[in-house]
């Protein structure tokens, strides 16, 4: 196999790149070249999938078995649409990493691939799609444009030659979100810590790792492949804050508030306590038919261990924005705890 990786730079797409090079594949993969590290052993392509002339360059590197797209999280749909149309005559197949944020029904409903999706357009140019900051809640500008840049590959290759894949959280090594990053180290510091909701309530993040076999497993999938990646229903968010305590051997106290009384505090929901979301949608997302196709979702406590021994070892996330944005100041932290006694 012979597979183009846009992107490649940042957390799923180097997995992607070394998960496809250990099966023997040949690996081109695009992108700017300003942050991550190239994997050894990809012919590696820097150019700005804004700019078609950097398009047509890279299209002359082709042909390829498949296209894997793994950097269109910032690009409006005209920009998804122009590289899905440049690409198209050097490429097989088209596997684009989307979101369930595609859903109409996303956070508050139980999610199934055949679930209403954004109305979008395929040329449709940039929007708002970030909350303003210090904001808190679902922005579905999000979630129509990803609706629409699906819309715009779709278009361009057509069902046959696309796999749509819908993942909900992934997590493990070399996330720069900070999400499970931020947890390990608060387990770390020990304390009382603030928990939210119920320590019962289902989570269903994935691991990198998995997300990024599967991924390549679509390459060489003849037909239309729509799928939710989320994990089987079992983990909770008490599972993953005691994996983190475990594995940091910390001696830090759970102290676990209602979704109520953390609302009534003001806390943003997702980002000061990481993957904290009181919507129920986001525990109710069927991942059957990715199963059914061959997708493993290994435990979260193993994500969760391997996420710290790669921070233990030194290593430092892709500066992001995001990153800022995680975790909960100490002293709100800590008047919240005094609050509940």
């Amino acid at each position: 196999m012979r597979i183009l990786v846009l992107g490649g730079g940042w957390f799923l797409g180097p997995a992607v790149v070394t998960d496809a090079l250990a099966r023997g594949w040949e690996v081109t993969t695009f992108n700017r070249g300003r942050s991550g590290n190239p994997v050894a052993g990809a012919e590696t392509v820097h150019g700005d999938r804004e700019r078609p002339e950097d398009l047509a360059r890279l299209a002359a590197h082709g042909p390829w078995d498949a296209v894997v797209d793994t950097s269109a999280s910032a690009l409006s749909p005209r920009d998804v649409l122009a590289s899905a149309r440049a690409l198209e005559p050097a490429a097989g197949r088209y596997v684009y990493v989307s979101t369930v944020a595609v859903y109409e029904g996303w956070p508050n409903e139980a999610l199934r691939t055949d679930s209403p999706v954004w109305e979008a357009e395929a040329d449709a140019g940039p929007d708002p799609a970030q909350l303003p900051d210090g904001a808190s809640g679902v922005n579905p500008n999000y979630g129509r444009r990803k609706a629409g840049t699906e819309r715009a590959v779709v278009d361009t290759f057509g069902l046959a030659r696309t796999s749509l894949l819908r993942p909900g959280v992934i997590l493990g090594p070399g996330e720069y979100v900070g999400r499970l990053p931020w947890w390990l180290r608060r387990a770390e510091q020990g304390g009382r810590i603030l928990a939210p909701g119920d320590p019962s309530r289902s989570i269903q993040p994935v691991d990198v790792r998995d997300v990024a076999a599967f991924v390549l497993d679509q390459a060489p999938r003849v037909g239309r492949q729509v799928h939710n990646l989320a994990a089987p229903v079992g983990e909770t968010m008490g599972s993953l804050l005691q994996a983190c305590l475990d594995v940091t051997n910390s001696s830090g106290e759970l102290v676990w508030v209602e979704d109520e009384v953390l609302l009534r505090q003001g806390l943003r929901q997702w980002t000061e306590l990481p993957l904290w979301w009181s919507h129920p949608g986001v525990s109710a997302i069927d991942g059957s038919s990715a199963f059914a196709a061959g997708f493993r979702s290994r435990p979260l406590a193993e994500t969760v261990a391997d996420t710290w021994a790669w921070l233990s070892r030194g290593n430092i996330p892709v500066p992001h924005r995001r990153w800022a944005r995680h975790g909960i100041d100490p002293d709100k932290e800590r008047g919240i705890l005094e609050s509940v006694g």
